[in-house]
This record gives C-alpha cells, structure tokens and sequence, in this order.
C-alpha cells in the first residue's frame, strides 16, 4: 500500500504545474507506471511563452571564486500569480534555483534563459512556490532541452527539479520487466547521487523500486531512497544512458500527500451528503 501512495504521490507532484508552464512538461510522462507493467504517459499540452524581448532582464551570480555568470530572467509571459511582501523575489528564486541545478546537475547557467513563474498554492499542493524553466535558448519549444525547479516561495526550499532532454536515437519505451527484480545499477547511482550531494537528512537505509515510464522519447525508472529516519527522496533515471533526471524531495511528497488526504476527505464527506439528500428526497416522494 505504501508503495502504490508514493507512487501516486510521484505523479501529482509533477502534475502540479503542468498545466500552467512549460515545467515539467515531460516530467509527468516520466514518472508514472501503472501497476498491471504498462508504461504510463500523461498527455500534456505545451504552452510556449512570447513576446520575452521587453521582459529579459541580465542577471549577475557571484561564484565563490570571484567569477560571474550571467543569465538572463524574466517572468514567464504565461504567469498570473502575483509574489506578496513575504515572497522572494523573481530574481532572489532564479538564484535560489539555479544554485540547486547548479550543485546538483552540474550546470553552468552562462547565457541560459531563465523562465520564472509564480503560484499562491494549488488544491494539490497548497504552498505558495517558484517555479523555473531554463534553456539555453530564447524560444521555449516543447523539444527544446530544459531544467526545471520548483522552490518554495519564501525559504527557497527545494520541492522538485529535473532534466528534460529529446534523444537523438530511436529506442524501445517498452516496460522492462527485468528491472523490477534487478535495479541495482540505479539503486547505487541514486544512492551516490543523494550522499554526494547530501540530499538527505539522515544516512541512507535502503533503495526501493518505484515504476517505470518515459519523457518524450527517452526511456525512465525511478526509485525511492528511503533514509533511516524514513525520508525519502524520489528520483528518476534514463534507463537508455543512466542519466540523473530528477528529483522530488520528501517534504514535496509530504505536502502533496497532506493536500490529496484533505481532497479525499472532502470528496467523501460529499457523496455522504449526496447519498443523504437523494434518500431524503426518495422518502419524501415515498410518503407523497
């Protein structure tokens, strides 16, 4: 049971805010398998931003060796939240995320163009957050290769972050049956990835298989790291070339879970009142 919320879990969390930007986009596709061994694909539609000329502003990042890299943030033409006085602002988050892509992919962000987007809450993930997208060109296309984060809004805090990239080569999408009982290799790069990077508040206990997908054309699987003080940290992998595609921390996962418990309880305590209604009235009808 555990295993199929987090699962759940896994795919509202990226779903979060695809309907709004072009974060994530792919990320939904990536992460979901369904239990009966078939690949998982959420249809998403692809809303590319215009008009960015006015809006791009150059931003400056101090490197700790003295060095600066510019890039270039603007607020997505798409977005309608707008940051309160307690909020960090658009430039304090694209730092603030850059930074994490920076530290955990690697990224050098000379010349990127960053992409921000603001959102007050939604019903599934009730905590005001920054988005990011990041390319390395100035028109957002749903091929284009990307890095995504979502942050919270106020601490900076890191919800979710992935690499999203179109494969130059034809390969199977097709579920791996094999790598349900024999992960290991992505159990040992996930495991690396969290203690050098140290994504983890506790050492790590075990390694668990999640599910299988893809995004876009390149093949995924993810796996559950579960710490010993049972965090756990969510993250995908190509099952093409192994590379690191994301990530989706526990506090995220905790916030989602919260929101689709109260959800659920909401939906219930409806169809009690329904079923209430429709047997009074029924009684009603009766006695007439």
């Amino acid at each position: 049971m555990k295993q199929k919320n987090i699962l759940k879990l896994t795919a509202a969390t990226f779903a979060i805010i695809s309907a709004g930007t072009l974060l994530f986009n792919s990320a939904a596709e990536m992460t979901l398998a369904a239990n009966n061994k078939k690949v998982g694909k959420v249809p998403t539609s692809y809303q590319v931003s215009g008009g960015m000329e006015t809006e791009l502003s150059k931003s400056e990042v101090k490197e700790k060796n003295g060095e600066k890299i510019n890039y270039f943030v603007s607020m997505d033409s798409l977005n309608t939240g707008t940051p309160t006085d307690t909020d960090l602002t658009m430039e304090e988050a694209a730092e603030a995320g850059n930074q994490y892509l920076k530290n955990i992919f690697g990224l050098d962000l000379e010349g990127a163009y960053v992409y921000m987007h603001y959102y007050p809450g939604t019903a599934t993930f009730p905590r005001a957050f920054w988005s990011g997208d990041v390319l390395f060109q100035k028109e957002q296309k749903p091929e284009s290769t990307r890095w995504t984060y979502m942050i919270d809004a106020v601490t900076g805090e890191l919800f979710n972050i992935c690499h999203d990239r179109p494969l130059d080569v034809s390969v199977s999408l097709d579920y791996d049956a094999a790598l349900e009982k024999d992960y290991f290799l992505y159990a040992e790069l996930a495991q690396k990835k969290v203690e050098e990077y140290k994504l983890m508040n506790s050492p790590v206990d075990r390694v668990v298989y999640n599910c299988q997908g893809y995004s876009g054309n390149d093949p995924t699987i993810t796996v559950d790291v579960i710490g010993e003080n049972g965090e756990i940290v969510n993250m995908s992998f190509s099952r093409y070339d192994q590379m690191f595609l994301g990530l989706i921390t526990d506090t995220s996962q905790k916030i989602t879970e919260s929101a689709l418990d109260n959800l659920s309880e909401e939906v219930v305590s409806i169809e009690t009142e329904e079923v209430e209604y429709d047997t009074i009235a029924w009684t009603t009808s009766i006695v007439k």
